[in-house]
C-alpha cells in the first residue's frame, strides 16, 4: 500500500465515490436489520451502515482509476491484509473486513459490545440453535406462555399479547393514588390518516371502547361518562389528582416514597381463538394471576432456584432520569411477571450443554430485555407494537409502559420466539449467503464466500495472523497489546463527543449478561470504564480519543490508512477531534460526506437542524507527508462541489450538514496543533446554501 503521484487509493481522492454510497445507504437505512442482520442480533448504539464501511475498505485497497460501483459487487480477497478496529461496537468493521478475505481485528472496551460480536460472527449451526429452540419451548417457553393466559370477551381462554399498566404515585396533598395518563386514547394505528380508529379509556369507570383519533368528546359505553379522551391527568412535569382535584409535580411525589413508583395493570390486547384481536379491561382474575407471579417470584428466589440480577444504577447523564423516579437497581425496570419469565428462560439457557447454542441463547435472550421492561411502550397497530427503551438516549421513565407476552404468539412483537426467527435465523442465512444492497431494486447481490463462523481464541500480540481469520478483544484500545507495525489498515467509527455513554446504558444488558448460576459468586461490576472514550467535556474526550489514536499510529504499517467517520454539530467537537490526530501524529489528506443512519432516528426527528452525514475522514502518518497542506481557498471549493454531488444524489442538505462538510474539509488543512482554530473561525463566516428540496428521494429506484 505504497503511496505516491501514481498509487493512491481512491479513497484519498476527489474521486472516491460517496454519492453512490449514499444512495446505497439511504436505502440500508431504511431496512438495516433486513439488510445487514448480523450486525443486529443485539442492540448496540450508534450501529454504522454495512454499504458505508464495504465502501470505506474498498476505497482504502483500491488504486486510483478503478470502477469503483463494478468492484462493489465482485466478490474479493485480499488477506493477508490487516483491518484492526479500536472501536468495535455492533461489529460492522470487522464483518465487513471478513467479507472481502481480510484478517479483522476488533477489540471494544465494553463487554456487552464483545459478547454479541462473539455470537454473530462465531460458531452458529442452525440445526442445533433450532433443535435447542424446540425444546426450551416445549419446557420453559410453555411455563412462560401460562403466565400469558387470560379470557376473551366472550369468556374463552386465549393468549395475551400484551397487558396494558400506568405509573401511580400519590397526591401530594390528599395522598390519594394518582395514574400518570398524559391521554385517555390508550392506541393508536401508525397510519392515523388511513385508519383513524382508537382505543379509549373511560375515564370514570376504566372500560376500554373505540372512537375516532380527531375526536375532543367521548361518552363511555359503559357508564355513560362524557369526557375528553385528549386530556390526561398528567402533562409534562405535573399532574392533577381525580379526588382533590389540585395539581402538582411528579417528582415531588415520588419524594415521598420508599421505592420507584408502583404500577397498575388496567388492560390488555388478546389474541383471540379465530385470530382476532381484542381490547379488553383487565379483570379481577387477570390481577390474581399477577399476585401469583409475585409470589412465585419470591418463592423462587428465597430458595435459590433463580437468581435475580443485583446491579444497582450509577449516576450518569443517562441514567439521571431513571434515578431521579428512585429506579436504583437494574431489576426495578421489571415488573415480576417479568423478572420470573426471564429467571426462568435464564436458568434453562445456562443449562444447555453446548457452548455456542447457549452463548447464542443468551445473547437473544439479552436482547429481547430491550422490548419486554416497564420502559418499553406501545406503538400501536400497524407496525412492531412494542417501542423498545432505547427509543430515546436517556432511560427515560414510562408513564404507561406495555408488558408485552415475553415468549410471544405468531401476532406477537419484541418476543423471545420472534426474535429467534428475526434475529438469530436471518442472521444465520446471511452469513451463509452474505449480500449487498442492489440500487435498482433493493434485493441483494450474493458477493462474498460464507463466514466462516469461527472466532479465534486467541489475541494475536505476536503478531502471526492466520489467513481471513477473525481475532476479537475486550479492553482498552489505547493498549491493545499489537506488535508494532503490524496492521495494514484501521478502519473504525469512534464515539462522538456527547452525552450519550454506551457504558451506562448497556450495564442495563450486562445485569443480565453476568449472572451465573450461583448467587454467592456473582461478580456486582458495571461496564463502565474511566478508559471509556466518551466524555461531555471536549478536552477529556480529545484525551481519550488521542491515546487510541497514538495507539493506532505505532501498530500502523507506515505506509498504512487510518479511515473513521465522525460527525458534530459543535466547533468544539471538531477542535477536540482535530488536537487527537494531530497530536497522535496522523494528518487528514482527504474528507468525504456520506449518508449515516436513519433519518427518522428519535434524536434526528427531533433536531431544529439534523444531521444526516457522516465525514469520512481518511488519514496518514504525518511522517509519511512531505507535501504541503491544501489552501483554505481550495478547500471552501471541495467542499462546496461535494456538497452540490451530494444534491445531485438526492440528498437535501441542512446547515448542519453543510457545516460539517466544511468542517471535515478543513481538517485537511491542518498541519500543526496551532491551527485547530479555523473551525470557530469558519462557523463565524459559515453561510448555507439553501438547496432545493429534490423531487426524488434517494430511496427510490436508480441504476448503475
Amino acid at each position: 500500500m505504497n503511496r505516491n503521484a501514481n498509487n493512491q487509493r481512491i479513497i484519498e481522492t476527489d474521486a472516491f465515490p460517496f454519492d453512490f454510497l449514499s444512495r446505497l445507504a439511504a436505502r440500508e437505512s431504511w431496512r438495516k436489520e433486513v439488510h445487514r442482520p448480523i450486525y443486529h442480533i443485539h442492540k448496540w448504539w450508534a450501529t454504522r451502515l454495512g454499504s458505508v464501511f464495504r465502501g470505506i475498505l474498498l476505497g482504502a485497497m483500491l488504486p486510483e482509476g478503478s470502477d469503483f460501483a463494478t468492484e462493489f459487487y465482485e466478490t474479493r480477497e485480499f488477506s493477508p491484509l490487516t483491518v484492526f478496529d479500536p472501536f468495535m461496537g455492533s461489529g460492522t468493521t470487522v464483518g465487513e473486513a471478513h467479507k472481502l478475505g481480510l484478517i479483522a481485528l476488533g477489540r471494544d472496551i465494553n463487554p456487552v459490545a464483545v459478547a454479541s460480536v462473539q455470537t454473530a460472527l462465531g460458531p452458529m449451526d442452525r440445526v442445533a440453535l433450532e433443535m435447542a429452540f424446540e425444546k426450551l419451548s416445549q419446557d420453559v417457553g410453555e411455563r412462560i406462555r401460562q403466565l400469558y393466559q387470560s379470557k376473551d370477551f366472550a369468556g374463552h381462554a386465549c393468549d395475551v399479547l400484551y397487558f396494558f399498566w400506568v405509573m401511580e404515585v400519590p397526591c401530594v396533598f390528599c395522598k390519594r393514588p394518582v395514574d400518570l395518563f398524559p391521554s385517555w386514547t390508550i392506541a393508536a394505528n401508525a397510519y392515523p390518516k388511513r385508519k383513524p380508529e382508537v382505543q379509549i379509556l373511560c375515564a370514570s369507570c376504566g372500560e376500554i371502547f373505540p372512537g375516532k383519533q380527531s375526536q375532543n368528546s367521548a361518552t363511555c359505553h359503559s357508564c355513560g361518562f362524557t369526557f375528553n379522551p385528549k386530556q390526561g391527568t398528567a402533562k409534562g412535569a405535573k399532574a392533577t389528582c381525580s379526588a382533590c382535584h389540585r395539581t402538582f409535580t411528579i417528582l415531588d411525589a415520588v419524594g415521598l416514597l420508599d421505592a420507584r413508583p408502583g404500577f397498575r395493570l388496567y388492560g390488555k390486547l388478546v389474541l383471540t381463538r379465530d385470530g382476532r384481536k381484542e381490547y379488553l379491561r383487565a379483570t379481577p382474575e387477570d390481577h390474581e394471576a399477577y399476585e401469583v407471579c409475585t409470589v412465585r417470584l419470591r418463592d423462587e428466589s428465597g430458595k435459590g432456584h433463580i437468581v435475580l440480577p443485583a446491579l444497582t444504577l450509577e449516576n450518569g447523564y443517562n441514567t439521571r432520569q431513571a434515578m431521579s423516579y428512585k429506579f436504583t437497581s437494574w431489576r426495578d425496570f421489571f415488573n415480576d411477571r417479568q423478572l420470573l419469565a426471564f429467571c426462568w428462560l435464564h436458568r434453562a439457557i445456562s443449562n444447555i450443554p453446548d457452548a455456542p447454542v447457549r452463548l447464542a441463547l443468551r445473547t437473544l435472550m439479552s436482547g429481547t430485555l430491550e422490548f419486554n421492561n416497564l420502559f418499553a411502550s406501545y406503538k400501536g397497530e400497524g407496525t412492531g407494537a412494542v417501542r423498545h427503551m432505547f427509543a430515546h438516549h436517556i432511560l427515560k421513565p414510562e408513564r404507561t409502559p406495555i408488558e408485552a407476552n415475553v415468549w410471544g404468539t405468531p401476532k406477537s412483537s419484541g418476543s423471545f420466539s420472534n426474535l429467534f426467527r428475526r434475529r438469530l435465523l436471518r442472521a444465520i442465512e446471511y452469513r451463509r449467503q452474505p449480500t449487498e444492497v442492489n440500487g435498482t431494486h433493493g434485493n441483494g447481490r450474493l458477493c462474498a464466500p460464507a463466514f466462516t463462523g469461527r472466532v479465534e481464541h486467541a489475541w494475536p500480540v505476536e503478531g502471526r495472523f492466520s489467513e481471513r481469520a477473525i481475532y476479537l478483544s475486550c479492553g482498552d484500545s489505547a493498549k491493545s497489546g499489537l506488535r508494532d507495525h503490524s496492521i495494514d489498515l484501521v478502519v473504525t467509527d469512534p464515539p462522538f463527543f456527547d452525552n450519550v455513554h454506551y457504558s451506562e446504558l448497556a450495564d442495563f444488558f450486562y445485569a443480565w449478561q453476568q449472572l451465573p448460576l450461583d448467587a454467592d459468586n456473582r461478580d456486582r461490576v458495571t461496564t463502565r470504564s474511566s478508559a471509556e472514550v466518551q466524555d461531555i467535556d471536549a478536552r477529556r474526550f480529545g484525551r481519550k480519543l488521542k491515546g487510541v489514536l497514538q495507539e493506532c499510529e505505532r501498530i500502523l504499517k507506515d505506509s498504512g490508512l487510518l479511515v473513521f467517520t465522525y460527525h458534530h454539530s459543535r466547533e468544539d467537537g471538531w477542535k477536540a477531534l482535530a488536537e487527537a490526530i494531530l497530536g497522535a501524529g496522523f494528518v487528514v489528506v482527504n474528507s468525504h460526506p456520506v449518508k449515516s443512519e436513519m433519518s427518522v432516528a428519535a434524536p434526528k426527528a427531533q433536531a431544529k437542524e439534523p444531521i444526516q452525514l457522516d465525514i469520512i475522514l481518511v488519514c496518514r502518518k504525518k511522517s509519511s507527508l512531505p507535501e504541503p497542506a491544501p489552501s483554505t481557498e481550495t478547500t471552501l471549493e471541495t467542499a462546496r462541489k461535494k456538497m452540490d454531488r451530494l444534491h445531485s444524489a438526492g440528498f437535501t442538505l441542512s446547515r448542519n450538514d453543510q457545516k460539517i462538510v466544511l468542517f471535515g474539509q478543513l481538517l485537511t488543512t491542518l498541519r500543526s496543533l496551532n491551527e485547530t482554530g479555523c473551525f470557530a473561525q469558519a462557523e463565524n463566516k459559515f453561510k448555507p446554501v439553501v438547496y432545493p428540496k429534490v423531487a426524488t428521494t434517494p430511496q427510490g429506484a436508480f441504476e448503475f
